[in-house]
């Protein structure tokens, strides 16, 4: 039950606001130039969007912007002036451009930054103040170079920028729509073949389809997660009024929304005792000390904590030994063919074991055969879950379920 730690030999991604500065500065240094930018052409405007300059005070200021009829960049980039400039003073079309005195450019070397589709981004530019008679041909082949590299980087951050927006696009409509419905999976007391309660499971009907799984990480992505998480919990506590006193609603829910604070909010008028909060994400040991702040009011007023993914090493033990659960479930990896693998036995005893000396409630998930629940038994578990005993329902079917036993628990018991 050891995790051997791997040492990540991946590339690290480098996004375009780290690597471009550090190319600017050096191509800069290189040329001997005052200022080099990159520019963006936006809405009639020329946009500062990376800058490094020998001196800070410089005019070009990162994020600043002027008409883009004003500027060097549109002009080489239509050809009213060339792409390298040794002397400004003798060009009467450089002369003229209010750019010339405010920066002042006395030298001038500038390229577009075209992307995959041909269609002009900005321009690559290095000025400086005096006239530069050593700029030459060799130089702008280089400056045509670093544009070809700045145009891949922000070829691909414009492109996660769009995916991004659709993406958030997707998310909205969810938030906005009917699109979640919630299904229930009973949770059952081996004891008496009863329900005792559910967990909540969203399910999501719209395109493109994905698992839920997939459109929370979605949501995360785009910082909607805490909205959505609130969505499905206001669904799942909307369905107390449908279930019979006692029976608890359990669902899933992230260490973001619980250290947000917005929990507490969507609590204020509901039966904290009928509920069961499932943590399933290990956090690091400070955010432990503050989920456990955030949760103790609400704990004190009846609100159970339950865990997940159980049984994968020493992380999963302090991940119980931190949130101290009242339940601890043993996962599906566990349970599946417990009945004929001794392995899974004893770390499932093990796991067994730990939670009872701490306190906590066992319940085993993804129950799928009786000779599983028998030895799940056996072993000393006496809530369970799974298609075995039951499959994830409506509300309306899960109302009547708890008015009768289960058949499932039954059988196995004979």
């Amino acid at each position: 039950m050891l995790n051997f730690l791997v040492e990540d030999k991946a590339p690290k991604t480098v996004s375009p606001d780290q690597l471009l500065p550090r190319a600017l500065r050096a191509l800069r240094t290189h040329l001997g130039m005052d200022v080099a930018f990159i520019s963006q052409f936006r809405d009639g405007r020329r946009v500062f969007r990376y800058v490094d300059a020998a001196r800070p005070n410089t005019a070009v200021q990162m994020g600043a912007s002027d008409p883009i009829e004003d500027t060097y960049c549109q002009r080489v980039v239509d050809g009213r002036l060339p792409d390298l400039i040794q002397d400004t003073a003798e060009l009467t079309a450089a002369t003229e451009l209010g750019f010339t005195r405010l920066v002042p450019v006395g030298a001038h070397i500038c390229v577009p930054i075209r992307l995959y589709d041909g269609t002009v981004y900005g321009t690559l530019a290095c000025t400086s103040a005096m006239p530069d008679r050593s700029l030459g041909s060799r130089d702008l082949s280089l400056m045509r170079v670093f544009a070809e590299m700045a145009a891949e980087h922000i070829e691909a951050d414009v492109r996660g920028q769009q995916q991004a927006h659709d993406l958030m696009g997707q998310v909205q409509s969810v938030l906005n729509g009917g699109a979640i419905s919630l299904v229930y999976q009973p949770v059952f007391d081996l004891k008496h073949a009863q329900v005792i309660g559910f967990e909540a499971l969203a399910r999501f009907t719209t395109t493109p389809m994905r698992s839920p799984d997939a459109w929370f990480a979605d949501a995360a992505a785009v910082g909607l997660d805490v909205a959505l998480e609130i969505k499905v919990i206001e669904q799942a506590l909307a369905s107390f009024s449908s279930l019979p006193e006692g029976i608890y609603v359990g669902f899933n829910v992230s260490p973001n929304i619980v250290l947000n604070g917005q929990l507490e909010h969507a609590f204020q008028h509901v039966p904290l005792g009928r509920i069961v909060l499932e943590i399933n994400e290990h956090v690091s040991i400070r955010e432990y000390d503050e989920i456990t702040k955030a949760l103790r009011p609400l704990r004190q007023d009846g609100l159970r904590i339950s865990v997940d993914d159980s049984g994968a090493g020493l992380s999963s033990f302090r991940h119980i030994l931190s949130l101290r659960p009242n339940i601890v479930k043993i996962p599906m990896s566990l349970t599946r063919n417990i009945d004929t693998d001794a392995a899974r036995r004893a770390l499932a005893a093990a796991l067994i074991q730990f939670a009872s000396e701490n306190g906590s409630e066992v319940v085993a998930e993804g129950v799928e055969t009786a000779a599983e629940l028998k030895t799940l038994r056996m072993l000393g578990v006496m809530r369970a879950q799974g298609y075995f005993l039951g499959r994830p329902t409506t509300l309306g079917a899960a109302a009547s379920l708890c008015r009768r036993s289960a058949p499932a628990v039954e059988s196995a018991e004979s």
